[in-house]
This record gives structure tokens, sequence and C-alpha cells, in this order.
């Protein structure tokens, strides 16, 4: 079988070739540099990334899209050596390396040196994803190898699987698909074409694709796209994380993919932890509805009270700790935080409430500060957006203890507002219910809350 790596537009990579060209990239950089990677699901934008990650170089993985003036401040904070990404005019500097559709530009003075960038530091993700928050995660080089190999195992990543990109390559989610299947040794076919251009699905037939992810958002569209009737006899297995899928279409494609012959399995991580920390084997799926699994191996699982007390049992509610190789070191602000080690030593406290079952197999309940005190009652925002979805109503919740605001793209304003009042055992004065054509998202399809914040205020 060929050793196919990279499969873009109109062009393809082996693994010789994407080392050989890594090569090319890396060769005008200096010293151990901080590079941005505006990142597009393109074969430039990963030789950049394999050649950077590969020659000690740190990439800082943005979104190609982001406004002027939010990359102007990322600039500020960080003060990158080199730029690479697309030849579109949006980065002034002089033009070391050009490569495809992408240039490598230098923007800064001599290279960082080992007291400037940590010499174990190797990645630096938002935790946004897609708005460029001036707020990044640091990984170290044992973060992405503790994660990638723990992903391969628990999926049963091959040579052979091929997976076609359905999220974008500055997202944690995205980045360890991309990692995971090049450490297998597998194929990647690079797009930035979505569920809903016909393009997308000739590809996938075309090339054999065996799998793909998505967040919440994409199984909603998989779902009106009625999937069930698509033929893709390739596909061994699917994926979903970036968020709790609600019960209704986690069974519809449990349902789905078990008549298909394929896998479907349900994830959970948080940019922190450098991707995944939890998984739900594809042949429990069914069987267990809407949780979120048990730890990925070399991880573990705990849940902690108010106090910190350790909580044992099932059904016992708390705050979902976790600890392993993969937790990240930190966050930074600016390029004086890209010095420091590992802040966390290995626990991160997820800020998420979660139960257990009598097996060991958790459960995402809600936030522990997503909730509102209304006439006294404790109500999780969260637990108010799922009692909607379970009615078929899309919404998002935020608000203070006086009022909440819930924000609708379907139904009726009246009708939801009596509907969550009479579940709730509220007046509706505390409710406050107004409809969107669409709820504000990120490209990796959460929601954007503080959008919806600045709309409360």
């Amino acid at each position: 079988m060929s050793d196919l790596a990279l499969i873009g537009a109109g062009r393809s990579l082996t693994y010789e070739e994407l080392m050989a060209e890594a090569e090319k990239v890396s060769a005008p950089l200096h010293g151990r540099s901080l590079v941005f990677l505006r990142a597009r699901n393109a074969i430039e934008a990963v030789v950049g990334y394999v050649a950077f990650l590969s020659h000690g170089h740190v990439p800082v993985m943005l979104n190609d899209h982001l406004p002027n003036e939010t990359f102007a401040d990322l600039m500020g904070r960080y003060r990158p050596e080199y730029v690479w990404g697309p030849d579109d005019g949006f980065v002034e500097g002089r033009r070391t390396l050009e490569y495809g559709s992408y240039v490598l530009h230098r923007v800064g003075g001599d290279a960082g040196s080992e007291s400037d960038l940590h010499p174990e530091l190797a990645l630096l993700l938002s935790t946004s994803g897609s708005t460029g928050s001036p707020k990044l995660v640091r990984l170290s080089r044992g973060n992405l190898a503790s994660n990638t190999d723990s992903i391969i195992e628990y999926l049963g990543i091959t040579s052979e699987d091929r997976a076609i990109t359905t999220l974008p390559f500055s997202y944690s989610y995205g980045i360890s698909i991309v990692n995971t299947h090049l450490k297998a040794k597998a194929r990647i076919i690079l797009t930035d074409k979505t569920f809903m251009d016909r393009d997308f699905w000739s590809l996938l037939r075309d090339e054999g694709a065996t799998t793909f992810g998505g967040v919440p958002y994409s199984y909603a569209m998989l779902s009106r796209l009625r999937f069930g009737r698509m033929d893709v006899p390739s596909l061994r297995y699917l994926t979903q994380a970036g968020g709790r899928l609600g019960e209704d279409l986690h069974r519809e494609f449990a349902e789905l993919c078990a008549g298909k012959g394929m896998g479907f399995v349900v994830m959970y991580g948080q940019t922190e932890a450098t991707a995944r920390m939890a998984y739900l084997p594809a042949r429990r799926s069914l069987e267990k509805v809407g949780m979120i699994g048990v730890a990925i191996p070399g991880g573990e699982l705990s849940l902690e009270g108010e106090d910190g007390s350790v909580l044992n049992g099932a059904g016992v509610e708390g705050e979902l700790v976790y600890r392993g190789a993969n937790v990240s070191w930190g966050y930074a602000l600016d390029r004086a935080d890209l010095a420091k080690g590992d802040e966390r030593g290995g626990v991160l406290r997820t800020g998420d409430l979660a139960t257990r079952d009598e097996e060991g197999f958790y459960r995402i309940v809600g936030r522990k500060k997503r909730f509102l005190k209304l006439f006294g009652n404790r109500i999780g925002l969260d637990e108010v957006e799922a009692l909607l979805a379970r009615k078929g109503v899309s919404a998002a919740c935020v608000g203070s203890d006086d009022a909440m605001k819930i924000y609708i793209e379907s139904g009726e304003a009246p009708a939801v507002r009596d509907m969550i009042a009479d579940a709730l055992g509220i007046h509706p004065s505390a409710f406050r219910v107004e409809a969107m054509d669409a709820l504000p998202r990120t490209e990796a399809g959460k929601i954007k809350y503080a959008s919806l914040w600045d709309c409360h205020v």
C-alpha cells in the first residue's frame, strides 16, 4: 500500500516527501523560534507544522481569518520571530520563504533564547480555537506525545486509516486528528469543504476515508442531511467531542453507525488536557447514551466535592478532576510566560460537574459555575439548555440571579418561557426569551457565550 501522508487540493505527499518538504521550510529559521501559524486544512499548513515541531521551534496555532486588530494584539503580546501563513498580504515582514500558497515572514528580531522559550515547550493553542483569545495553553513535548499515543491506542488507529478533515486545524480537536494519524503513518485527506458541500462527500468516497470527527453542531447538521441514507461504505468509525452531545443525537448516531457496521465514539476533552481525557467505547455507545465514558489510557478521573474531598460511590455529583501526562503546563498571556515550566503537575480540575455509575462510567451534568439562583432555586444553565434540546429547541442560556436570558433559534418565545417556568416550577417573570436567526458559534460549533453576554447587558 502507498505510504501517502497528505492528500490536498490536486497534490499529495508521501511520508518521505513530507519530511523532505519540512526540511525545506525549516531551513531559513534561526535558533529556537516562536512561529505564528495561520492554519488552514491545507498541505502547506501541515508541512509547516511538522517542520517547526520536528526542529524544536514553537508554533502558535491561529485561525487564518483572525481580524487585523486581534492579530496585532497577539503580535504585540508574544513577539514571534516568524509568521507562516497564506500569501494574502495580511502580514508585513521580510519574505523569507515561498512555498506553494504559503509564505514564511520574518517579523521579529533575534530568535528566542533558552531562557525565553522553555526547552520543553512544544505548542501553543488558543482556548477558543477560533477567536484568537490572548490566553494561550502551553503544551509540552510530553503532553503531545502522551495524548497522541493514548488516542491511537483507544481508537485503534493504524496505517490503513484515512482521516478526512472536518474541523479547523487551529482547534485542539482538529490538531489531535492530524497528530494521531501522522504518528500512526495513516493518511490525512485535507479539505476546508463542509458537510453541506457535495464535493466533500465526493472526496470522502473517492479517497476512501475511514473516519472523521465532529462537534455536537456537526452531528446536528448530519442529522438534517439524513446521514443514515448516505452510502459511505469506507467509513470505519466516527468520533465526537468539543461539547456535550444531546442524548437524542447520541442515540441516533449510535444506532445509525451500528446499522452501517461502523463505530461511534463519544469523547471528552479540553484544550488544557492537550485534547482528550475520556472516551466511550463504541461497543457501549447505545448502552451508555449521554455518558462520556472512562479515562483514556494512562489517565485517571475522579470526582471532588466543594471542599476538595474525593467523592466515591455511584450517582454522587462532584467536580470532574483529571490526572495524566497530557495535562498542559498552564496558560500564557504574553511572551514572558513562555519561559515558565509546569504549573499544574499533571492535575486538571475541569470545572465540569459529573456523576459516575456503578461501572465507573462518567456523565457530565453541568458546569461548576454555569448556574443561577432564581428565587432561591439553584438552576443549571446547561440543564435548561438540555431540557429545551429534548423539546426540539436549540437554545443558549446566560443571566444573573435576578433573571435568566434564553436565546433560541427555533420555537415561539412566549411558549418557551412558559415551558421552562412549568418545568422548573418558577414564576415566568424569572425568564426572558429572545429569538435569534442563529446562535453565535465558533468555527468548531461551540456557542459564543461571551457574545450573548454582550447582548444580555
